[in-house]
């Protein structure tokens, strides 16, 4: 295989990234608007809360990045520039996301949880964009370092090394399947927004030590800084997410 891996429509030759990121945007953004139809909040709410989220989201991908890539600046500054243009990722938009979403409910006087609508999108076009990221190569710049696993892949610079992307793709199917089973028991509302916040930003800690990024932070990079900062603010709900205690329907039938 050779990277990238472009897609040939008659001659036109398109990008793997932009493909897929552009799936992922447009996947993401239809399943979000699906949930919102049984949501109980009102219509208007809902855009403003979506729009807050999109905002804060672009905001914290093009922060997070630059945090992540700090040491290309005395280097290359015209490739920090250039990250800066096109770079972005995922855990500074869930991030920023959150925050965007956050300061928009107090805006608009808001107080309930609205984070259970985007889990079941934001896994969905977090795994269609990984392909666009696996498919691109070296230059997506979120490939794993060098290993002598059989299934390493080699990105074009002779060297095999850890498809992290894949990895992630497989955790995020896992974690639908993980999430769609707890969903069917007790829980409160917003609970399964946390729990989704608190895997995906427990593997990407993890998962990002065998990444060749820059780790000026005790070692860490600032994605797994701003990760390990995230689980602090959702620690109180660790203790629920393997709490599969009486089922849903079984409290409704209860409670009439």
């Amino acid at each position: 295989m050779t990277f990238p891996v472009y897609f040939s429509i008659g001659s036109f030759q398109l990008h793997p990234h932009i493909l897929f990121e552009s799936l992922a945007y447009a996947i993401a953004f239809r399943l979000v608007i699906l949930n919102s139809r049984n949501d109980t909040i009102k219509a208007t709410q809902r855009t403003s809360v979506i729009v807050g989220g999109m905002v804060g989201a672009l905001v914290g991908a093009k922060s997070l990045v630059l945090l992540q890539h700090l040491d290309l600046l005395p280097q290359d500054w015209q490739q920090f520039l250039l990250l800066f243009i096109q770079g972005k990722t995922v855990v500074g938009a869930i991030l920023g996301g959150l925050i965007g979403v956050e300061l928009t409910k107090k805006m608009i006087g808001l107080s309930r949880s609205t984070g259970d609508v985007f889990v079941y999108p934001l896994i969905v076009g977090t795994a269609i964009g990984r392909i666009g990221c696996f498919l691109t190569g070296l230059s997506d710049r979120t490939y794993g370092i060098a290993t002598n696993s059989p299934w390493g892949v080699d990105f074009g610079d002779g060297i095999y090394r850890h498809p992290t992307q894949l990895y992630e793709i497989i955790f995020l199917v896992i974690l639908m399947a993980f999430l769609r089973i707890r969903s069917r028991y007790q829980r409160q509302e917003g609970d399964l927004f946390k729990f989704y916040m608190i895997a995906y930003l427990g593997f990407r800690f993890i998962i990002d030590f065998i990444k060749p990024d820059f780790h000026p932070f005790l070692g860490l990079t600032a994605i797994q800084i701003a990760c390990l900062l995230a689980l602090v603010y959702y620690r109180r709900s660790l203790g629920n997410l393997f709490r599969f205690t009486q089922p849903v329907n079984t409290l409704e039938m209860s409670i009439k």
